[in-house]
């Protein structure tokens, strides 16, 4: 018998299959892979999270709305997360499940922090604080929330515009926490007292473990480069007195690093041997390839101004590659069917 897991695997599967085979995917030898639409008509559509039966939740930036895609083109709202003030680049943020739990990242009135929910299949159940008094305000608001394989939660945080937060090791912004479920913290961090895992960030806005479990982070520079960050616990990345790569004792330096033209890096995910970062101002897909020794290859970039602004990058249960748009954020230019979360089979 085909599990519930399988099946939405089997329909989307079948929907991109159908697409290629329909020609409008065909690819052949060197050229890009191809993508197709998976859902249209999101609204700045910036956290998927995926449940134990293969469906995702979508978390919606503006609304605070959370939609359940039950199969392509399917996305129905199962409620909306409390409290949520939309304003500059903060809103519902990231998702994050484990089970039929889910976690939220959202910008308040007051601060932005992390929230618990449950979810019975057709709506949002309660909603619970676990983390509060991250710093907020209308820019770099972090947001990113995902599981390590040491099933702690791990949030990326910003400085909100306050460059000082960033060093202050007694403040959450300019941060990657990592905590436990309830929001306690866990006595192997850094500083067993302290959520902090890492700081003197920016603003990260993607996390993700590759196949040897080292946890990345993209990160958005000021004027001259953005960033791809190894994390180490405990980890100074330098900001403010560093951007990109500065050879300072004591700081680390990115891996790679781009012109801020080129990214604005925004979500990450770690797929077939590689790492993704879905870029907003550069409006593009890189793809690094990832070593066993940490080693990067060269990024190649995909996509190139063909789907705007992208701000959410995923590896979906059914073998594909999500990405999303991000051109009704205010920043973009909305094309016919926007925002959209796109299906790529490389």
């Amino acid at each position: 018998m085909m599990t519930g897991a399988r099946r939405v695997a089997a329909v989307i599967g079948s929907a991109v299959a159908l697409v290629v085979a329909c020609g409008t995917g065909v690819q052949s030898q060197g050229q890009p892979p191809a993508a197709v639409d998976v859902v249209t008509d999101l609204d700045v559509p910036w956290g998927i999270a995926f449940l134990p039966d293969g469906t995702a939740l979508i978390a919606e930036r503006n609304s605070g709305a959370i939609r359940h895609l039950r199969a392509p083109g399917a996305a129905d709202q199962v409620g909306s997360v409390a409290g949520v003030a939309a304003r500059g680049e903060g809103g519902l943020l990231g998702i994050a499940t484990t089970g039929t739990t889910v976690f939220a990242y959202l910008t308040t009135g007051q601060d932005n922090r992390v929230v618990r929910m449950g979810f019975d299949g057709g709506a949002l159940t309660g909603q619970t604080p676990i983390l509060t008094g991250i710093p907020a305000g209308s820019i770099h608001d972090g947001g990113r929330i995902a599981f390590g394989p040491d099933g702690k939660l791990y949030i990326a945080t910003g400085d909100s515009g306050d460059r000082a937060l960033a060093q202050d090791r007694d403040s959450l912004g300019g941060k990657i926490l990592r905590v436990n479920s309830d929001g306690s913290i866990p006595p192997d961090n850094p500083d067993p007292a302290s959520p902090v895992w890492s700081f003197g960030h920016r603003n990260i806005q993607g996390l993700a473990w590759d196949g040897a479990g080292r946890l990345w982070a993209t990160e958005y520079g000021a004027n001259a480069f953005d960033e791809l960050n190894l994390i180490e616990p405990g980890g100074n990345y330098g900001w403010p007195m560093a951007e990109g790569r500065a050879g300072t004792p004591g700081l680390i330096d990115p891996v790679v690093q781009w012109s801020t033209d080129e990214a604005s890096p925004s979500g990450l995910a770690y797929y077939g041997g590689a790492l993704w970062v879905a870029a907003l101002r550069g409006q593009r897909l890189y793809r690094i390839p990832v070593g066993g020794d940490g080693a990067v290859g060269a990024a190649t970039p995909l996509f190139a101004g063909q789907y705007g602004r992208l701000r959410t990058v995923v590896a979906a249960p059914d073998g594909s590659l999500w990405f999303t748009t991000s051109n009704r954020d205010g920043r973009g230019d909305p094309r016919d069917g926007d925002d959209r979360i796109l299906s790529l089979r490389p």
